[in-house]
């Protein structure tokens, strides 16, 4: 019979915290540990994308359980390889896990993604989850913010479909009022339109621009990549 006084008597294990925590924690430490085994076990001749996948996955591992020093020294090395083979999405995803180790290129980093998941389209939810980041690293009253989040509603509307299309440009209209409002306390739809239309949101060659000044701003012009090179690749250039 339970003890009713007992302070565990109305614990849930499933819905615990902590125990779901240590939970993942021992998930990952198990996936990295199996990652190990296969690291090691690669041959000299692997070829290079095999090589940058397994490396991003050990440092996927290396983040989620907070060592994000580890983490950094395996993602850093992979985006090359992902250029070079023009994988888009795994190379935006090392940027992403570069920009959460928070170490002092994170900014560069993101910058770096963010110009990769604009200019393929990879999957939208990443992309606006990469703009999303500018959104929290730019103070109130930045415009950057602003242009971040339209952009972001941009990419959900155009690249995403069905229910996707649904849930992620709900999220991204929510993000764009949120901004209105921190930016210029603006909380009624009149008032947002009217502030879409003078900071020019809603044309989408000048959101470029000024996302592509943004870019140059947080990356300090230090590209890890030839911009121009994969221009030249573009079905349209």
């Amino acid at each position: 019979m339970p003890n009713e006084d007992s302070p565990f008597r109305n614990l849930n294990i499933e819905d615990n915290p902590v125990i779901e925590v240590s939970a993942q924690e021992q998930t990952l430490a198990q996936d990295l540990e199996q990652h190990m085994r296969h690291w090691n076990a690669l041959p000299a001749n692997v070829d290079a994308l095999e090589k940058a996948r397994l490396m991003l996955d050990i440092a996927e591992c290396h983040l989620g359980l907070d060592d994000k020093a580890a983490a950094h020294e395996w993602a850093r090395p992979t985006l090359e390889t992902f250029v070079e083979r023009e994988e888009w999405a795994l190379a935006v995803d090392a940027c992403d896990i570069i920009y959460n180790c928070e170490r002092e290129d994170a900014l560069i980093a993101l910058g770096n993604g963010i110009w990769l998941a604009v200019t393929f389209p990879i999957d939208p939810t990443v992309t606006v989850q990469m703009l999303h980041h500018v959104v929290d690293e730019t103070p109130d009253d930045s415009d950057g913010a602003a242009v971040a989040a339209m952009l972001a509603h941009f990419i959900a509307d155009t690249r995403a479909e069905g229910k996707e299309h649904e849930n992620l440009t709900f999220l991204t209209t929510q993000i764009i009022a949120q901004v209105a409002k921190r930016h210029r306390g603006i909380e009624d739809e009149t008032t947002l339109k009217t502030w879409i239309a003078m900071y020019e949101l809603d044309q989408v060659d000048k959101l470029l621009e000024k996302m592509a000044l943004i870019l140059d701003t947080i990356t300090e012009g230090q590209w890890w990549y030839d911009r121009d090179a994969i221009r030249e690749r573009l079905p349209v250039n």
